[in-house]
């Protein structure tokens, strides 16, 4: 074999190995999207089977209170739905109203000294406000693990391999102070 097919063959192996690296990186990024919001998915699970024992708890307590504890549960029935359907603008703006309903609820629990004794609800309080500050940073690390993702399939020369296999951007999980749309939350009440 002469020098010049040796050169040929040694830049197409490079370049072989070049696109399978390049391609490679780009399906960690992916999956590491994936698997930061399956993290994101399974805190979400647990706070909100932790919020009917909140509620239960408080009702014994605030029957006047009505109102703060309807506000959390559509809250929390408008972050499953958002969920469910993958819907980032919904579950962002539900997430921001289920932090502001919690914050209430936990403020209204202050004018209740039983309440505020109470050994479950001291348990349950500490166990949300555990799963609220966990979430968040779980929440920044999905943003990081989209933002590198979206960079690099936009990126040269990874826009070429990521537009050739179809590698997709994702959505941001973004939050905003504004409530949903109002749920039917009269079952978990009536229960």
């Amino acid at each position: 074999m002469s020098i010049a097919g040796f050169i040929f063959w040694a830049i197409i192996a490079i370049t072989i190995a070049y696109v399978i690296a390049i391609y490679n990186g780009l399906v960690t990024l992916k999956h590491n999207v994936s698997k930061a919001w399956a993290n994101i998915d399974v805190l979400l699970k647990q706070r909100h089977d932790e919020l009917p024992k909140l509620v239960e708890t408080c009702k014994q307590y605030m029957r006047f209170e009505q109102e703060t504890l309807e506000k959390v549960m559509k809250a929390r029935s408008s972050v499953a739905s958002a969920q469910q359907q993958g819907d980032m603008a919904a579950l962002g703006q539900a997430e921001g109203t289920l932090r502001l309903g919690l914050g209430s609820l936990f403020a209204v629990a202050e004018a209740y000294p039983d309440l505020k004794a109470d050994e479950t609800f001291q348990h349950l309080q500490a166990r949300i406000t555990g799963l609220e500050n966990t979430i968040a940073d779980r929440r920044e690390f999905y943003n990081e693990s989209v933002n590198v993702n979206n960079v690099r399939i936009e990126q040269f020369p990874d826009v070429i391999i990521a537009r050739f296999f179809n590698f997709k951007p994702h959505a941001l999980l973004e939050f905003t102070d504004q409530e949903k749309s109002d749920v039917n939350v009269a079952q978990l009440f009536n229960s």
